[in-house]
């Protein structure tokens, strides 16, 4: 295993470069929101409103939407936020969640929930998301919310995205003009991503640093794209979100590329203790010592896309 040294690049004579891998540490910058958040949280109450509230639900027992859930909750608990959790046995039919879903659009004491997913099969998750107030939608995958994205109002930013989108700002990574290459087509990482960073800067999320993403040319690609290194060697930024262990490998990679890694699979590992690993979408031994910056898995993008639900909770709160 290579150690690398957590430093910024640097330019040295004669136009060449020496690139030294910063690692871009989502757990740190998620501590920073989150420090931020509880200060806001607590002058809001201190100024006589009631405390944001972010309910939380939950369709059967899959053990890992189990975890996701306990972290948020922790992560509301951390800072001030009341987070009520609503569990629902696997069998319960689509009419009976969507009857959930419409007390929660109709309660005066939520200002935003979520439906945890994946759901089970017999019921649609569209439908479900779509039923869901957008006002209300901090998860941020209703069509309200996304196409208010699309056309630049103010909206509600899926998570993951707003998530990624302030690690690149906290980490003065431009985007503005850089080519961006999007792997993965889904609706909750990569075609948000790409409205994102296609945009004009403006305020999609008021006094967030999200806004000052944009203005970059993006490529998206997925699973049918032919020629995928060809175009992942043109790219300056690399957003991988594929679901694909290994997917991105270093001869994909020019050097000096930032990469942002998505993706985080279990992975059988019978040398570890618990007998998996998880692993991301990049071969991330050999893809970051070409890079200038890099995400790594788990500690990069998963903490980024927690916060940033909090961050949407309290902008729901607001209503702006």
């Amino acid at each position: 295993m290579k150690k690398y040294c957590i430093v910024a690049n640097f330019v040295v004579p004669l136009h060449v470069f020496y690139w030294i891998m910063v690692v871009l540490d989502g757990k740190y910058i998620a501590a920073q929101i989150r420090a931020e958040l509880k200060k806001e949280v607590a002058d809001m109450v201190a100024d006589g409103h009631r405390a944001p509230s972010l309910g939380i639900v939950i369709v059967g027992h899959n053990p890992a939407s189990e975890t996701y859930v306990a972290n948020k909750m922790k992560a509301c608990a951390e800072v001030g936020i009341e987070a009520r959790k609503i569990a629902l046995e696997e069998s319960v039919t689509e009419a009976e969640l969507l009857s959930c879903v419409a007390n929660l659009n109709n309660d005066s004491s939520i200002d935003g929930f979520i439906v945890q997913l994946p759901l089970p099969p017999h019921i649609s998750e569209q439908n479900i998301l779509s039923a869901i107030d957008y006002r209300k939608d901090v998860d941020g995958l209703t069509p309200e919310n996304v196409g208010r994205t699309v056309q630049g109002l103010p909206s509600i930013v899926s998570a993951t995205p707003r998530g990624i989108s302030e690690l690149l700002c906290r980490y003065n990574i431009p985007t503005e003009g850089r080519h961006v290459v999007v792997i993965g087509r889904s609706n909750i990482v990569g075609k948000p991503m790409a409205i994102l960073l296609m945009q004009r800067p403006y305020l999609l999320v008021p006094k967030m640093s999200v806004a000052a993403v944009g203005n970059a040319t993006v490529t998206i690609c997925h699973s049918k794209t032919r020629n995928l290194k060809d175009i992942c060697l043109t790219a300056d930024i690399i957003i991988v979100a594929a679901g694909s262990p290994g997917l991105l490998t270093a001869d994909m990679v020019r050097e000096g590329t930032t990469v942002i890694d998505v993706g985080i699979t279990r992975v059988d590992d019978p040398a570890t203790p618990k007998g998996y690993r998880l692993a991301g979408d990049v071969d991330f031994e050999n893809v970051a010592p070409k890079c200038a910056y890099i995400t790594p898995v788990p500690g990069g993008v998963g903490p980024m896309t927690i916060v940033s639900l909090l961050s949407n909770t309290l902008q729901a709160a607001k209503k702006i």
